[in-house]
């Protein structure tokens, strides 16, 4: 299974420990952090590294730092993990090298400050979402986001997830967003 991932304009490669400058840029800016997490000191993030570059079903879900296909630059993150329910934020015990977990699997991203509006977001996930239905066992993939952060429902709405209701996650009634392995399927018949 090759787990880098190329677009038109994009490198997603398994994030490693090389990728503390990009964690150290987007976890201690209050407008990345704003609909994430709370703000991380370096200690936080340098503790983090760990779960953070940890891969689960032989590399079917984990985390993928995007960068610019010819410059190598940095922008951000996506993400294949399990959905948390009643915590605040992924159950990385559940990212199990030989095993899929138990759960439902969500897809996310990060961006730093300077890759906002550019598409990099939906490039990414749509990408993800190929290797997801293409290589992997999953037959369904979920999101949510908080309601006020409409850029990333719009991301997810261009990534081809379709608005289901609400669901409880990450502690707290959200909204429920999702695509099956047959409605990715029907969707590049149609490109």
């Amino acid at each position: 299974m090759e787990l880098i991932l190329l677009t038109d304009r994009l490198r997603l490669r398994p994030t490693d420990e090389s990728d503390l400058d990009l964690s150290l840029e987007m976890f201690t800016d209050p407008d990345v952090v704003e609909y994430v997490c709370d703000l991380m000191t370096e200690s936080e993030i340098r503790n983090e590294i760990p779960n953070w570059t940890r891969r689960g079903g032989n590399g079917c879900i984990g985390i993928w730092c995007i960068s610019d296909r010819d410059s190598g630059e940095k922008y951000g993150t996506v993400f294949l993990l399990p959905m948390p329910i009643d915590e605040d934020g992924t159950d990385y015990s559940l990212v199990v090298p030989g095993r899929m977990p138990e759960a439902e699997i969500e897809i996310g991203f990060e961006l730093k400050r300077s890759a906002w509006g550019k598409g990099y977001a939906t490039e990414a996930c749509k990408r993800v979402l190929q290797f997801a239905f293409e290589e992997t066992p999953l037959n369904e993939v979920v999101a949510s986001f908080y309601e006020e952060n409409i850029a990333s429902r719009n991301v997810l709405e261009k990534s081809g997830l379709f608005d289901r209701g609400r669901m409880w996650c990450y502690g707290e009634d959200c909204p429920n967003y999702r695509i099956t392995r047959n409605e990715w399927m029907e969707s590049q018949q149609n490109l």
